[in-house]
Order: structure tokens, then sequence, then C-alpha cells
């Protein structure tokens, strides 16, 4: 089954959700680094959503769907499947907007997700990642309790929202050549290509996924969506086994080019935000960065967005990793 273009999201729903989330979701810093400029020949802007809500962009989507729930749907409350930053979103939300939340998580989720999550009055529910099918699980649940599923990012109003962080990052830093965006499910590559297209047509939007977890490259190679195994990468925001059919149709049809950079490279970007610009970033939200610095791209004398999706990472494996 094809999508058609009216299932779709469009800027004109990016300016809606930014409407709502105003004043609840924190319009984040755009920072700069004359060290990364100096490197790069280039100018960077970083969108830091790692100082968002629940530190990740992912509060946007979550907040901008659950608003728009029906009486009904708000008794009944939100249901969703994440490996962590997409749980806490669903539960933050739920709880300013006063509705219950269930979240399926993988048992081997950070520490520190799954514990902000129970934090935010979610009721947590485990599985195993590699064995059992979290969709199945979440569908079962839904059913059994009235409660309405918001996946991490095939929903309109999920997409909407994750391009309102682009949008107000070419509001304070316009005429962009290039824009890196961190790709796990595309949510946030597809949100932020709506933006950009409306607000930079000329700017290059390029997503960064995890070697080893290169599905929507995969995908627009192969021209249709192809699903892999849950790749094994530090970026944990990045597991995702393939692309949905929405954040798909908006990527294929928008995205400049996607590229791939190991996790060693990730390692190094988040050693340069700490060491250089003070900020916690976890593994997902350098792939950014990682491919600005790595992919080849002819960057030299051009305006360059990063957009930082996310800074929740357990505190000793951040500490493990940067010593090593």
């Amino acid at each position: 089954m094809s999508i058609t273009p009216q299932q779709l999201p469009t800027y004109d729903d990016v300016v809606a959700a930014a409407k709502r989330l105003q004043g609840v979701a924190h319009r984040t810093p755009v920072l700069t680094s004359r060290t990364m400029d100096d490197q790069l020949g280039a100018r960077l802007f970083f969108k830091c959503e790692n100082l968002q809500r629940i530190g990740a962009f992912k509060f946007r989507g979550a907040y901008n769907a659950l608003s728009q729930f029906s009486p009904e749907q708000r008794e009944g409350g939100a249901l969703a499947f994440s490996s962590g930053n997409h749980a806490q979103a669903i539960a933050q939300a739920a709880q300013l907007l006063d509705m219950p939340a269930l979240i399926v998580m993988p048992e081997d989720a950070p520490a520190s997700k799954m514990a902000a999550t129970r934090g935010y009055g979610a009721q947590v529910v485990t599985y195993n990642r590699f064995t059992e099918d979290r969709e199945a699980i979440a569908h079962k649940l839904a059913t059994e309790r009235g409660m309405t599923l918001i996946p991490p990012y095939n929903h309109r109003d999920v997409i909407a929202g994750q391009g309102t962080a682009v949008k107000e990052l070419l509001e304070e830093a316009p005429d962009l050549d290039y824009l890196f965006v961190c790709l796990g499910g595309g949510g946030l590559l597809s949100g932020s290509l709506l933006s950009a297209n409306a607000l930079a047509p000329d700017c290059k939007v390029i997503g960064v996924e995890p070697e080893a977890g290169n599905d929507v490259q995969q995908s627009l190679r192969a021209g249709h969506i192809v699903k892999i195994a849950t790749p094994h990468t530090i970026a944990d925001g990045a597991q995702t086994q393939a692309p949905g059919d929405l954040t798909f149709a908006i990527i294929e049809q928008r995205v400049s080019e996607v590229v791939t950079v190991s996790d060693e490279q990730l390692v190094e970007a988040m050693r340069f935000y700490a060491e250089r610009m003070k900020i916690v970033v976890e593994p997902t939200g350098a792939l950014s960065l990682a491919a600005a610095i790595h992919a080849g791209l002819p960057l030299k004398g051009k305006r360059v967005g990063i957009v930082i999706s996310g800074g929740n990472v357990d505190l000793q494996l951040f500490a493990s990793l940067l010593s090593d």
C-alpha cells in the first residue's frame, strides 16, 4: 500500500505544532564553536536538543501528538514502545496533560532512561529486544487497556512536532548550505526536511546513521523499505530496523544524502562536545557532528547546521567511552 500525499504532514503542520509547543517545549539554544569552525573551515550552528525537556528532541513530537487527543483518548491514556527518549517524552507529555502512560521498553535500555521514564509517572513493561517483537506487545496492551499507541517516529503529529527544532534553528541561523541530522527511524529527519524545504530550499540536508544500522541508506538504494537485524552500536537511539512508511516517503522525496559514521567517530564527537563545548551529548546525538567531520562533504566556506538530538547517556557509560 503506497502512501498518498494527503497522509503526509506538511510544513503547515510543523507551524501548528510550534504554536502548541510554545511555552511548553524549550526553545533550545543554538551554539557555535570557533574551534570546530577552524577545523572544518566552515561556520557551524549547533541546535542543542540535548537541552530540551527530557534531554532530547522527542518531547516535541510527543507533546504535539498527545495534546490533540480527544477526551476519550485522554481518559484511556498513551502507550509507547521505545528504547528511551520517546518513552520519557511520552511519559512527561502525559504527565503535563494529566493522562496515564504505559511504556514498553527493552530490558537492556540505559538505566537512566528507564528510571527517568518511571520518574515521570509512567508504568514500564520490559521485553527482550533481540527475541521479542515490541510492536506486537504494544498493540496487545493498547487493545487490552483502551490506550492510544503513539509510535516513536511513524506518526504525522510526531513528525510535525520534531520539525519544530529545525524551524527554530533556521529562524536563528538562516541561509544554511548544509544541515546534518541524526537518523534512527526518521522522525527527526523527516520533520527537519519539511522545515528546511520551506525555510531554506537550497540547503542540502544530510541524514546520518550508525555504520552498523544503515537501514535508511539501504532502503534509499533499494527504492523501498529494507528491514535489517537490530544493529549493535553505541548509538542506542538509532538501533532501528527500518524507517516508517511515512518517514521514508518524506526522506526519499527530499533528502540530499544519507551517510554513515562509526562508533569510534561518535566517541570522538562526544569527546569534542564535552571538552570544548562543555555539553553532554549521547552517542546518537553525536551522529550529525561526526558526519560533518568525516563524511568528506565540501563544507569549506559554508554555513552548516548540526542538530544534536539528545544528551541522555548513562554517566558510567559516558565516562568509560571518553576515558578509553
